[in-house]
């Protein structure tokens, strides 16, 4: 007898069951919907979403700490780990740049904000300082400062990724200088505590369903959709020009490595739409740490280059600042010559590197800019405030993209990236590495165990680890 197929509603369920993506999908509608019908009660929601960030940013820094020590450690070469840094600036530097002149051009050719004819002196200039905090973009000195710890602990307590970059590369560095004495003793100690935080983010990650509908009720309900309407050319500017600079990212990525972007955007779907759903590509970093490992980027190249692009390739909101001071600059009346456009690009160049974690961020490099230009007046980056969180979508999916890119990128410069294992995972076709956690009910199964990737060479005295056998078959 031929077997029976499961009724639709079975299957429907299973997949709920089983799919990490279907639930984010499913939680990301059903926010939008009690949002928009229960606006009052869905704003009580949001602490859904601010739990669930807390809990990834928990483990966030030392995972990065444990893959650059022992990413370090196993590739055995120092300067090799320098070259991939300073590759990896370059490549940041290029693409910053080159989104910060899209969004200038973008911004000509469409003129979105022609035709308003906004009195600036209407505008209220203190709701930008209530969103900022009062607070400032550091300087260039403050900034490396910044990046340099105050105490080893410090670094990890306040989640400055800079700072526990530097820490790990001090610690790698120093497991290579010890050699054969007392590195077996530690090094096996830091990458079983890798795995062990990997296995926490697998458990984390149960929620997150649940931190998309909170951070969607939210949205929805506190700033509603008429927003939309108001700033409709602006906002669809700003997502096209996201589009075809992530089609050139797929056009770069091909050229590279001969890869496929869109592969790899199935791949990590579910990280992406719950990226989209918490407007936050931080709730995401562990796990895309743990799926470039698995797609062939080697350890050293994924601890670096990705934390490292979180501060200085941020491509979405470089879209965003270019577009967005062409766009108050139109709207007030003021006509930016081609000097002044260039000086726009020169200045968001450096305040664009200075973003990460700080709170509105964004109106303080537009008010930065602003201020350099002096022709456009302060307060009218407050016409920016009703739209600021529309675009957090854009600018997620443009700087999670772009980093991703960058890594496999800087891997395939360097000589890190193993190509044929990084074709069969994004066709579907990956074995677990060492590490993952085997929760892995995100993914939608029926992928086949490959062949582990090559093992890499260790440092001088370090022991080779038996390679282990491959991951049994999800799903």
């Amino acid at each position: 007898m031929p077997p029976s197929v499961p009724s639709l509603p079975r299957r429907v369920a299973r997949t709920l069951r089983t799919s990490l993506f279907a639930q984010v999908l499913c939680a990301l509608v059903l926010g939008i919907v009690v949002g928009k019908l229960w606006p009052d009660t869905a704003t009580a929601f949001q602490p859904l979403g601010d739990g669930f960030t807390r809990l990834i940013k928990t483990v966030i820094s030392p995972l990065v700490f444990c893959v650059v020590v022992v990413g370090i450690a196993k590739a055995g070469d120092l300067k090799a780990f320098g070259r991939i840094g300073v590759k990896a600036l370059v490549w940041f530097e290029v693409a910053s740049t080159a989104a910060l002149v899209i969004g200038l051009v973008a911004a000509n050719v469409v003129g979105p904000g022609k035709g308003m004819n906004v009195d600036p002196s209407s505008l209220d200039a203190a709701a930008v300082d209530q969103t900022t905090g009062g607070g400032q973009l550091p300087s260039t000195t403050e900034f490396v400062l910044n990046a340099l710890p105050e105490s080893f602990v410090g670094a990890f307590a306040e989640n400055e990724l800079l700072q526990v970059l530097i820490l790990a590369c001090l610690v790698g560095a120093a497991l290579l200088h010890l050699g054969h004495t007392r590195v077996p003793k530690i090094l096996p100690a830091i990458d079983q505590a890798q795995d062990v935080i990997f296995t926490v983010v697998g458990f984390v990650m149960r929620l997150a369903p649940l931190a998309v509908f909170g951070a969607m009720a939210h949205l929805v309900g506190n700033y509603g959709l008429g927003v939309m309407k108001t700033y409709a050319k602006l906002i669809v500017l700003c997502y096209v020009a996201a589009a075809l600079f992530i089609a050139l990212l797929s056009v770069a990525l091909r050229l590279v490595t001969g890869l496929s972007l869109w592969k790899f955007l199935r791949y990590i779907r579910e990280e992406m739409l719950l990226a989209l759903g918490t407007a936050s590509t931080e709730a995401v970093m562990p796990r895309v740490m743990q799926k470039l490992r698995r797609a062939g980027a080697r350890d050293d190249a994924v601890g670096l280059v990705l934390p490292t692009g979180y501060s200085f390739n941020l491509d979405g909101a470089s879209l965003y600042l270019s577009i967005g001071t062409l766009f108050i600059a139109q709207a007030v009346g003021v006509d930016l010559s081609l000097g002044q456009q260039v000086t726009v690009v020169l200045v968001l160049m450096l305040t664009s590197k200075g973003m990460a974690g700080i709170p509105g961020s964004a109106f303080l490099a537009l008010s930065a800019t602003a201020s350099s230009l002096g022709a456009i007046p302060a307060g009218a980056v407050a016409l920016l405030l009703g739209v600021d969180r529309i675009m957090d979508s854009m600018r997620v999916v443009t700087n999670l993209l772009g980093n991703c890119v960058a890594v496999f990128a800087v891997s395939r410069w360097e000589g890190a990236l193993d190509i044929d294992r990084a074709r069969k995972t994004l066709d579907g076709e990956y074995a677990a590495e060492p590490g993952d956690e085997k929760d892995d009910a995100g993914s939608d199964g029926g992928e086949s165990a490959v062949e582990p990737p090559a093992v890499l060479d260790p440092a001088p005295g370090i022991p080779t680890q038996k390679p282990k056998e491959p991951a049994p078959e999800v799903g």
